[in-house]
């Protein structure tokens, strides 16, 4: 799904890290840690096709439109977007061709999986920032991407919340989705992830987040 090569990326003239050699699988769910600054979400925005590598090359086997499902950091959001969070949901079927019943039961169940139904009618201003990620991640659902780029998916979230979003990474999963997340929350990647992509200035390393996520690391990490 994801082949890297002597990647770097980052402002012009200014890689952020060494050379990347990377092969992500179809299928595949991968966490991508580092301090703040480290080239995170610039890898994010890389993959997703809306910047170019400094150096090296990266193939992504999801370029048709609708492929790739990319979810921002919040604050890229205008909260004051003159719509509803039922509006903002149903925004991820703007490719379906199912029949119009359906759609709108796939919206409903969509929001009862993310319990979304109470807060169905509010504007976007009237949402909380964990309900707001919620409705969100709950529009990526409805999405038939099969790639999903989820930068710090789990912002602002309540425990309830952060619930929710590991039984949808479950369900993306069954569905043979390429998952590839940016997330600090080293304790829930440490259970729920199989592979990390940790990244600072100094090194680029890649493997199992609990030979990743030590004490001797998390200074770059944290």
């Amino acid at each position: 799904m994801i082949d890297c090569h002597n990647l770097q990326w980052g402002p012009q003239g200014f890689a952020l890290t060494p050379p990347l050699d990377l092969h992500l699988g179809q299928g595949s769910l991968t966490a991508v840690i580092g301090a703040n600054g480290s080239g995170k979400s610039s890898l994010l925005k890389l993959l997703a096709g809306l910047t170019r590598p400094l150096a090296g090359s990266c193939q992504v086997a999801a370029r048709k439109l609708g492929d790739i499902g990319y979810l921002q950091q919040a604050q890229a959001l205008d909260r004051q977007y003159p719509i509803d969070c039922q509006t903002l949901v149903n925004a991820g079927q703007w490719r379906s061709r199912l029949p119009k019943a359906q759609r709108r039961e796939q919206l409903q169940q969509t929001l009862i999986e993310w319990q979304l139904t109470e807060q169905a009618g509010r504007p976007l201003g009237a949402l909380s920032g964990g309900e707001l990620q919620r409705a969100l991640l709950a529009r990526l659902s409805l999405q038939e991407a099969r790639l999903l780029l989820l930068d710090e998916p789990e912002s602002a979230m309540d425990e309830t919340g952060q619930q929710l979003f590991w039984q949808a990474i479950e369900r993306w999963q069954a569905q043979g989705k390429t998952i590839v997340l940016v997330s600090h929350n080293l304790s829930r990647l440490a259970k729920h992830v199989p592979q990390a992509l940790s990244i600072n200035k100094d090194v680029c390393r890649f493997g199992p987040p609990s030979e990743l996520i030590k004490p001797a690391r998390l200074l770059h990490a944290a």
